[in-house]
């Protein structure tokens, strides 16, 4: 299998401010998201893909749900679940720092807490698992580009990644799904905060292009986050359409063409 000898990094930390106030009580990827926790859609979409080994990086005041919540990783199919505490935020490449030692050197699936897609990324992980060395991200063709990191794109190369771009190259989404060899620590260790007053992973995958060892896949289904009131409730839509359950009359997404 080829995703024997990499391991999952679940980021799931953060305040979750733009849910306020439903996250004043709980971690944002603890509210449901159709008929589960959000936590388990991507602790599920590395399972699928063949990774039996799970780090997940949590923080706030409600870490300890976590552990009451996915317990050992048994009812994933894990062989280990373990979890690392983040204290206060420092931006995604911040909390993929934390990581360091639990991937003694290992190749790693990265996932944000709060991606839901509808893809088997098992063909991607497989990919990755051929590079020599270097990275990999899953990009998506969006209407709101500017909501995320933008790839600029030249034949089969990404020649450079722009975070939150006011008018954006393209509509190439990078999405929170980021696959790494172990040079990735080094480099954040590089890595100089931003405006926002955070380590980018923008600027992570950024310097794997500058070394010509970032290559790209593209996502064929739907693919959304959840961090926001807009996307949570898309995030419900698309999920419940997935499953074939009817919407009520009226409801967002309810039409025929949702989620396409």
């Amino acid at each position: 299998m080829a995703a024997q000898g990499l391991i999952g990094i679940v980021l799931a930390g953060g305040l979750g401010s733009r849910l306020s106030p439903l996250t004043r009580v709980t971690n944002k990827h603890l509210l449901p998201v159709y008929d589960r926790p959000m936590i388990y859609y991507p602790i599920e979409t590395l399972a699928q893909a063949g990774i039996r080994d799970i780090l997940l990086v949590t923080g706030g005041n409600n870490a300890g749900d976590f552990l009451r919540l996915l317990g050992n990783g048994r009812d994933f199919g894990l062989s280990h679940l373990d979890y690392v505490y983040q204290e206060g935020e420092g931006g995604i490449a911040a909390a993929l720092s934390l990581a360091r030692y639990y991937a003694q050197g290992k190749r790693m699936v990265v996932i944000l807490g709060d991606n839901i897609i509808a893809d088997d990324i098992t063909p991607h992980v497989e990919r990755f698992a051929q590079q020599e060395r270097g990275a990999k991200i899953l990009l998506k063709e969006v209407d709101d580009p500017q909501r995320f990191g933008v790839a600029e794109l030249a034949e089969d190369r990404v020649v450079g990644i722009e975070e939150k771009p006011q008018r954006p190259k393209t509509r190439y989404a990078v999405t929170g799904i980021y696959m790494y060899d172990d040079q990735v620590f080094g480099i954040i260790d590089r890595l100089a905060p931003s405006q926002r007053g955070e380590l980018e992973i923008t600027d992570v995958n950024n310097a794997y292009i500058g070394w010509g060892q970032l290559t790209f896949d593209f996502l064929d289904g739907w693919w959304t986050d959840a961090g926001t009131f807009g996307s949570l409730l898309r995030a419900n839509v698309l999920v419940a359409r997935q499953r074939d359950m009817p919407l009520p009359p009226g409801v967002p997404g309810s039409g025929p063409e949702a989620g396409a």
